[in-house]
């Protein structure tokens, strides 16, 4: 069992800059892609970013290319996802997840693909 907590969310204004921070209860090694996803009021969850166990490689939803950075460090326990130049249709609930992957390459775009999910962090942006 992976029990995941989110932290960094907040009140931010339209063009400014957040970083989430995804801390898992235990090491969960190269084997475990991992990524965010988020849900905004009255809308479907969707993907953010993923990246792999290695760390080597990352995936996002094209609304946040460019502005979204997903890392994770070291010992493998803890994702990030450093959020720029953000805009008011970024406001959404972000969710950390993870989940066992084929190799520690892969990554996954799909929700059915990760098992273990955060509580869950607020972030929004005003205009």
């Amino acid at each position: 069992q992976v029990q995941l907590v989110e932290s960094g969310g907040g009140l931010v204004q339209a063009g400014g800059s957040l970083r989430l921070s995804c801390a898992a209860s235990r090491r969960t090694g190269s084997r475990y892609a991992m990524g965010w996803f988020r849900q905004a009021p009255g809308k479907e969850r969707e993907f953010v970013a993923a990246i792999s166990g290695n760390g080597l490689n990352t995936a996002y939803v094209d609304s946040v290319k460019g502005r979204f950075t997903i890392s994770r460090d070291g010992t493998e326990n803890t994702v990030y996802l450093q959020m720029n130049s953000l805009k008011p249709e970024d406001t959404a609930v972000y969710y950390c997840v993870a989940g066992q992957s084929y190799s520690s390459s892969s990554y996954y775009s799909s929700s059915t693909s990760y098992i273990y999910w955060g509580q869950g962090t607020q972030v929004t942006v005003s205009s």
